[in-house]
């Protein structure tokens, strides 16, 4: 029975840590970052309609094309290089989440 509880400890404090995640990537992309994702991206969880790069509601991206675009940069798109490694990967999550929605 211990064991069961260790097991679903650990479940909830890793469903937690991903939401935080994605909170923190939705922070991220609404205005933690210079330029703000949503002044580019559409997307309609974050309420940006921005009209420069694509809507990603449209293309609904996978985490690692997110990680991929912001850490090189594509097109107009600048790299975001001051972000750090986990402040990326919280913006690929959270992109990738709302978009499915």
């Amino acid at each position: 029975m211990r064991r069961i509880c260790v097991v679903l400890a650990a479940l909830a404090a890793g469903a937690a840590s991903a939401q935080g995640d994605i909170d923190e990537g939705k922070r991220l992309f609404t205005g933690g970052v210079t330029p703000a994702c949503a002044l580019c991206h559409t997307l309609k969880d974050a309420g940006a309609e921005g009209a420069i790069g694509p809507s990603f509601d449209e293309l609904q991206p996978d985490a690692a094309r997110v990680v991929k675009a912001v850490k090189t940069g594509i097109g107009q798109m600048p790299a975001f290089t001051q972000l750090t490694e986990a402040q990326v990967k919280a913006i690929a999550r959270y992109v990738e989440t709302a978009s499915r929605k």
